[in-house]
């Protein structure tokens, strides 16, 4: 019977840089499809902040910190980005 290789645990000065593959995939696709994508995202925001605020979470660990400034910097990024799809369409269509 075969054993599984072992393996070796991640040193702890190794940090994964997920987030900026994250970021960097957001950023493709916020240039690629526009602001479809960045209201897309700004509503997901909101929505998880909206509820995890009701659910009582009042400090992020976004850089602004109080979950109400970050509701009001989604909802500001949401709006901008629907007027941006409102031009991009009635751009298209005229």
């Amino acid at each position: 019977m075969s054993r599984a290789p072992e393996r070796e645990a991640p040193s702890r000065a190794a940090s994964d840089p997920l987030r900026l593959c994250v970021f960097t995939t957001v950023a493709l696709l916020a240039w690629v499809i526009g602001p479809m994508v960045v209201l897309g995202f700004a509503a997901l925001g909101f929505a998880g902040y909206l509820r995890a605020r009701r659910a009582g979470l009042t400090s992020s660990r976004c850089i602004l910190r109080d979950t109400r400034l970050v509701l009001g910097y989604l909802g500001l990024v949401a709006l901008v980005a629907a007027a941006g799809v409102a031009r991009q369409v009635t751009g298209l269509l005229g």
